[in-house]
């Protein structure tokens, strides 16, 4: 009789480091880049967790990748829930198995300030040596034997991104995954004075006693406690009052003794290593000018860098349209044939008209920009991978300080324009809670993944396709420019926000420059793809429903048909359906925008997902030119350059098409957008203010733009 066999426990494996230290690129290589992604409990950090792939063990081997800090003394979110989980905090998060501190070996110094942290917590720690191949362009060589015995753990010198090393260490995870034993004796790596030392072994008795969960973890945590007042600050429900007096007193005899209470700790740790690094480190050649230190002379120069990257940006946005051509063409044609076939095949009626107007054309007119938002993807990824992006942010920090704000809070607006949500997140390693606050508030006004299907196909429709100079395209430069009304509507918006609501100084901004790197195309690949598929997701789920939704309410109810009423115009039941009646009740609100009451129907519906307003406007002329004997729409844009106002004048005109684009660069047309606002900004006012005061400045500009067109006669 067969015996059912034990399920086996994975070994839990949690990987830490400082930012920029190559961490990600380890987890992917161990995983195959492949990672389920959720949040912590309770906060709105991503937990990214991935089982190592290929390895010669029976016992699966789980990695949980923590987010980047520079040391157990948080000061964002995302640093709060590194320390939480290696302080055994969390109690979703069971304590790990083993610690892999990934150290950039061309950074020695300041990494093992962090990694000697981790060790001194005692769990069983390894330290994975990345970028020696970045050291030994430095004239650095690091002898790993040396650093394992100073450390008093097991060193693997690799290169994640090319795989040098990553052998030995996927073996080493592979007996570990079978081996059994105690956790380590906890060492220190920081010679205290001798009175600090004594209020911190005090300290120490007192946690064993009230928190006897974490007593290994109770001399690390004493240290921390005393040295860092904000540990207290953030969590003053955590420690028990006993705790907190006696960490009060001990700091105020620590100041009658003379002694700095909040720099006593660090200065011994740095200086244990310096010692480490001098001791581990020969220099192989003199040290000289790296191709970094060349390529940032210019690309990180205060004239030359702004230059340089705004010809990156225009560059990007005008391939948009050059690289993404032809795959766009591919898919039109293959939508329009399918729809063509459906009609063909079924009798009118409609359930055809709901399969080829509703669902094919509607939806097919999102999927048509797969190619560009992919392209987008690339782009981003590149400038991310490469190391340009921190680039960018240090370039902006003197344009954000003057409004208010420093150049880190450039990277989630950069993050933006591929989707808000994840800019929003990404705001959790902004220190200052008003710094945070300001930057969510307006990194929806970058232009996000989701308007450039709008700002597309209205380009298409109404902008001349023209070049300037012979080389400058009208229809990238305009593309360009809503991309540059975003930025600098948002840089305005963090000025006034800053001197208003949310007055207070700009802390300094500290910014690592990563050393620049060649991108993996494998994984420039699958970021490419991880994010087109969220496009594509939405395509099929949301957008679907909702184009099934918007057919039934631009077909129904219906014109009763008599003899009389045969001949009645498609059009005119367009305007008597449950859309046209929303769309004209508001008409009186678009008219002086030059808006019909058939956008109108597009933006009301694109409330839900502002790429919905391509597929509602497929939906309303497909629709519209069945009954009276158009053949399908192959075209959107020219489409739209055939619709009249009733005293034949066109409706989509340039100035039209600025006018729309403008409102559609300021309205906050997603609610993803404003639930996650509401999550990251723990608030219903916040995430109700975003929606309102974007949602008025669209109106306003957008009339402002289209009245004075008129009165320069662009009309």
């Amino acid at each position: 009789m067969a015996i059912a066999s034990k399920a086996v426990s994975p070994l839990r494996v949690v990987l830490t480091g400082n930012p920029n230290c190559g961490k990600t690129t380890l987890f992917n290589a161990l995983t195959g880049l492949r990672a389920r992604v959720g949040n912590y409990a309770g906060v709105t950090v991503e937990r990214k967790e991935g089982t190592i792939a290929g390895l010669a063990s029976q016992r699966p081997v789980r990695l949980l990748d923590l987010p980047g800090t520079y040391s157990l003394s948080p000061q964002s979110p995302d640093e709060q829930i590194a320390r939480d989980v290696l302080f055994l905090q969390l109690p979703e998060v069971p304590e790990p198995d083993l610690v892999l501190v990934v150290i950039d070996a061309s950074n020695l110094q300041r990494n093992l300030y962090y990694a000697t942290q981790v060790i001194e917590l005692g769990h069983p720690t390894w330290v994975v040596l990345n970028m020696v191949d970045v050291a030994r362009e430095n004239g650095l060589e690091l002898n790993g034997p040396r650093l394992s015995a100073a450390l008093g753990v097991a060193v693997f010198p690799l290169v994640a991104s090319t795989g040098e090393g990553l052998p030995a260490l996927r073996t080493a995870l592979a007996h570990e995954a079978h081996r059994a034993g105690p956790p380590p004796e906890p060492r220190s790596f920081t010679e205290l004075s001798a009175t600090f030392g004594k209020e911190a072994e005090t300290i120490e008795s007192l946690l064993e006693t009230e928190l006897p969960e974490r007593k290994r973890l109770a001399m690390a945590e004493a240290v921390l406690l005393l040295s860092d007042d904000r540990v207290l600050n953030t969590h003053a429900g955590r420690y028990p009052k006993a705790i907190v007096d006696a960490i009060v007193a001990a700091r105020n005899r620590l100041e009658t003794a003379g002694v700095d209470w909040r720099s006593a700790a660090i200065e011994a740790r740095y200086a244990r290593a310096a010692a480490i690094q001098m001791a581990v480190t020969t220099e192989i050649s003199p040290p000289g000018e790296t191709l970094s230190d060349r390529l940032d002379r210019v690309l990180t120069h205060r004239v030359w860098g702004l230059l340089i990257f705004v010809l990156i940006m225009g560059l990007m946005f005008q391939s948009l349209f050059t690289f993404a051509e032809l795959p766009k063409s591919w898919i039109e044609t293959g939508v329009n044939a399918l729809s063509n076939w459906v009609e063909s095949s079924l009798p009118p009626g409609d359930f055809t008209s709901l399969l080829s107007s509703g669902i094919i054309q509607g939806v097919g007119s999102v999927i048509t920009f797969l190619p560009q938002i992919c392209f987008l993807f690339l782009f981003l990824s590149i400038l991310e991978d490469t190391g340009y992006m921190a680039r960018a942010a240090f370039l902006m920090d003197r344009l954000m300080s003057r409004v208010g704000l420093h150049g880190k809070s450039f990277i989630p607006m950069l993050s933006s324009f591929a989707c808000a949500i994840p800019g929003l997140m990404a705001t959790r390693t902004i220190d200052s809670p008003k710094d945070r606050l300001v930057t969510m508030l307006i990194a929806p006004l970058m232009s996000c993944s989701a308007r450039l299907p709008v700002y597309t196909v209205l380009i298409a429709a109404c902008i001349p396709s023209r070049r300037l100079f012979g080389i400058f395209g009208l229809p990238g430069l305009t593309l360009l420019g809503m991309y540059l009304l975003g930025i600098v509507s948002a840089l305005g918006m963090a000025w006034v926000f800053k001197r208003t609501l949310l007055r207070g100084e700009p802390s300094p901004m500290i910014l690592e420059l990563p050393p620049y790197k060649r991108p993996a195309p494998l994984v420039l690949i699958r970021h490419m793809w991880e994010r087109s598929r969220l496009f594509l997701r939405r395509a099929g789920t949301v957008i679907l429903a909702i184009n099934i939704l918007l057919w039934f309410l631009v077909s129904y109810p219906k014109i009763s048909e008599s003899p009389a009423t045969e001949s009645v115009p498609q059009t005119n039941q367009m305007r008597q359906s449950f859309a046209g009646r929303a769309g004209r009740f508001i008409e009186p609100v678009l008219i002086p925008l030059g808006f019909d009451w058939k956008i109108g129907i597009g933006i009301i519906a694109s409330f839900a997902a502002r790429e919905v307003f391509v597929s509602t406007l497929s939906v309303v002329y497909n629709v519209e030119n069945e009954k009276s004997g158009s053949p399908s729409v192959a075209n959107l844009a020219n489409t739209l350059k055939a619709e009249k106002w009733p005293d034949g004048r066109p409706v989509y005109t340039p100035l039209t098409g600025v006018t729309l684009m403008v409102f559609y660069v300021f309205a906050l047309q997603c609610v993803s957008t404003v639930a996650v606002m509401r999550r990251e900004s723990d608030s219903w006012k916040w995430a109700l203010f975003q929606l309102a005061y974007m949602t008025g400045l669209a109106w306003v500009l957008a009339f402002l733009t289209y009245q004075l067109g008129r009165l320069l006669g662009w009309s």
